[in-house]
């Protein structure tokens, strides 16, 4: 928002845009989870088009061996036969094997047998039509003397080396969707970040009598983690100064919990204002009907936990929302309790470059342990094969690939856990995943949308004493670091630190790319195909205009033996004529 940034237009047009982003990305969140369940329903129609293909085969197969052991024509048989492999290896990559007795044996890429003297099928159950975190794989069985399904081979198929259109579908579904959704995901973390940074650090004029935070996750003994100072005022209706106190976290001590913060924010406010918490959710609200509260960063040394203000930790004066997403990172330390409790789970797994589920392990929280242990347990367990899991420095949960799969990510499938019961889940709360960002659910507050005074633009005077004008309506400075914000670079995690901006291109712009790069391979894909298709004609089909010029010569020969014998005709009539 720039010129005249505080104008009631300027300000609907800002945060209806907001609303039009979350929604767009929400949409898009959406459209790939369609179109992995589309995806999917495609891998079974596929799947079961191999099987038929298969069996055809291996009919095929033996009545071309009958045939030729008989000593009979091959030829029809043998072109039907050619026809269904031409079809199976569009679907699946596969390798052609002619024996000896006119069979063709088929096998995958990977050297899995699919067809030989006994015909196998791919073994494949039928989604419900729901989006999974993990698709199950394709095993291979033996298929019965009398056609029906018989024991597992012990050979399965997975991940895009499958090829053809299969595998390609099995690239979408497991790998290029998913990577998708989680950047969008990580997209909207940052955004809402961003945003909610400029807003807490600002005000409404008047100021809101009551300002309600987010559920934080947190409880009252967690360690308070903030250092610098913070600014806490009651201001009149008309923006003069009725109390204010200043607290420097970094002197309530080593020890100081999020309760003694509370406490000296009340004690400091002596009764013109109350703060209270409610099972993760910090709340202040001003004694007198008519008075706001207005909470301000000290600018020499603003309050900062994870990076992060008081006010945006705890989101007391958000304009981006979601009841499912945290919006700021925790801030953990090794030594903080967990808050987890014994009988929860989450369920993790690593996936290789290609999608496919490497590893797979459940944590298992314990009453009373510590991210520590939770950080131990991860690394003792099956995913540290692939990886080492560790919090960074904004307190999040962060796994660091082994050289050997730099790109190989950790995903979670299920989670049971409540951090002090809050609701507030360890996916939800450590940053593993754009997944559990809170997009779905996420919005720009309903009275912010619907009232543009309802959006923070005006910052308060930290020179202003009790009586004086503490935050007037023309104070538009919000609006210009609206725009500033969104320029300045954000760390998302994962060694991600990118302006929202740039980002945003990024996002967008890699799957423009992932898009023209994909129809740039079916066009050389299929320029292969045709050229292997004419090389194969050409040996083993009819040839069209070698077979006209050898009609040609036949019947030039034909016309020229008409000829000798017409003239030889004529003789003998003219030699019997003399004799006679």
């Amino acid at each position: 928002m720039t010129g005249s940034a505080s104008t009631e237009q300027t300000v609907r047009n800002f945060t209806a845009n907001v609303q039009d982003a979350l929604v767009s990305m929400q949409q898009v969140s959406r459209d790939v989870s369609v179109l992995k369940t589309d995806v999917e329903s495609e891998v079974g129609y596929t799947i079961d088009t191999i099987n038929n293909l298969l069996r055809r085969i291996s009919d095929l197969n033996d009545t071309v061996s009958r045939a030729a052991s008989q000593g009979r024509a091959t030829g029809g048989a043998t072109d039907l036969r050619m026809t269904a492999v031409e079809e199976l290896a569009s679907l699946i990559k596969v390798t052609v094997r002619e024996m000896p007795d006119g069979r063709l044996n088929i096998e995958t890429a990977g050297g899995v047998a699919l067809v030989d003297k006994r015909l196998r099928q791919l073994s494949y159950p039928v989604g419900d039509g729901v989006d999974q975190p993990v698709y199950p794989p394709i095993d291979i069985r033996f298929v019965e003397e009398d056609g029906s399904m018989g024991p597992l081979t012990g050979e399965r198929l997975d991940g895009p080396a499958i090829g053809g259109k299969l595998g390609g579908l099995i690239d979408l579904r497991d790998r290029a969707l998913p990577a998708f959704g989680e950047e969008v995901g990580t997209l909207f973390g940052g955004l809402a970040e961003t945003l909610n940074a400029v807003a807490n650090a600002s005000t409404t004029v008047p100021a809101p009598n009551r300002l309600e935070g987010r559920q934080s996750g947190m409880a009252l003994t967690d360690r308070l983690g903030f250092t610098g100072r913070a600014v806490f005022a009651v201001t009149q209706t008309n923006g003069n100064l009725v109390a204010r106190t200043t607290v420097d976290f970094s002197t309530l001590g080593a020890g100081a919990t999020i309760g003694d913060a509370i406490a000296a924010i009340n004690a400091g406010l002596g009764g013109a204002a109350t703060a209270t918490w409610n099972n993760g959710q910090l709340s202040i609200t001003a004694a007198a009907p008519g008075n706001g509260v207005v909470i301000a960063q000290d600018p020499a040394q603003p309050s900062s936990r994870a990076g992060v203000g008081f006010s945006q930790f705890f989101g007391l004066n958000d304009i981006i929302t979601s009841p499912r997403g945290t919006l700021v990172p925790p801030g953990f330390i090794g030594t903080d309790a967990h808050g987890f409790t014994t009988g929860e789970t989450v369920e993790l797994l690593v996936r290789d470059p290609n999608g496919r589920v490497v590893a797979r392990q459940t944590l298992s929280p314990a009453t009373g342990g510590t991210f520590n242990d939770l950080t131990t347990a991860l690394n003792g367990g099956p995913l540290s094969a692939f990886g080492s899991f560790a919090l960074d420095a904004r307190g999040r949960m962060q796994f660091t690939p082994n050289a050997a799969i730099p790109t190989a990510s950790v995903s979670i499938t299920s989670d049971s856990t409540s951090r002090f019961g809050t609701g507030r889940s360890f996916a939800s709360l450590m940053g593993l995943s754009g997944d559990n960002s809170g997009l779905n659910l996420a919005e720009v507050k309903p009275d912010v949308l619907a009232t543009a005074q309802r959006l923070p633009l005006a910052r308060f005077n930290l020179a202003a004493t009790v009586g004086q004008p503490a935050i007037g309506a023309g104070d538009n400075r919000g609006a210009t670091a609206f725009v500033d914000e969104l320029a300045r670079p954000v760390d998302l995690g994962r060694n991600r630190i990118v302006a929202m901006e740039r980002y945003a291109s990024l996002v967008l712009g890699r799957a423009g790319m992932d898009a023209a790069q994909a129809q740039d391979q079916l066009v050389d894909a299929t320029a292969r195909r045709e050229d292997a298709v004419n090389r194969r004609d050409n040996f083993s089909g009819v040839n069209i205009d070698e077979e006209l010029s050898q009609l040609v010569v036949l019947q030039n020969s034909y016309s020229a033996a008409a000829r000798v014998m017409s003239t030889a005709t004529e003789m003998y009539d003219t030699l019997i004529a003399m004799v006679g």
